[in-house]
């Protein structure tokens, strides 16, 4: 059964520092490629980064724009735009309680073509 979450939207450095962790395991990669647009209240179209957790569904705000610039400004991300091995390592045991977040972590691995290899072709 799929329960209706308050739906938040914030732009990413309103956000707190956790949940800015938790989108960089879900979106190790960076952010650009999986904006979604919607309309927002006043009838304009408005691009977020989409994030879910046990209690809210997120709507990070952000242009294509604004969304490379928080990958090239941040430091737990390489130069071509991936997140690091130690940061990725240091927020998986952060966060390794939270099933939510491993359920999207290997969706988005999938999606992205890193998933893990399976021999079952």
């Amino acid at each position: 059964m799929k329960v209706n979450k308050p739906r938040v939207i914030k732009d990413f450095e309103k956000l707190d520092p956790e949940i800015q962790e938790q989108i960089k395991l879900v979106y190790p990669d960076g952010f650009y490629s999986h904006l979604v647009y919607y309309t927002n209240k006043d009838g304009q179209s408005v691009t977020a980064l989409p994030f879910e957790t046990d209690e809210k569904h997120y709507l990070v705000r952000m242009t294509i724009n604004q969304a490379k610039a928080i990958i090239e400004e941040d430091e737990d991300y390489d130069l071509e735009g991936n997140l690091k091995d130690d940061a990725k390592e240091k927020y998986e045991d952060k966060y390794s309680d939270l099933d939510y977040l491993s359920d999207q972590i290997s969706d988005s691995d999938e999606e992205s073509g890193h998933g893990h290899d399976d021999d079952d072709d």
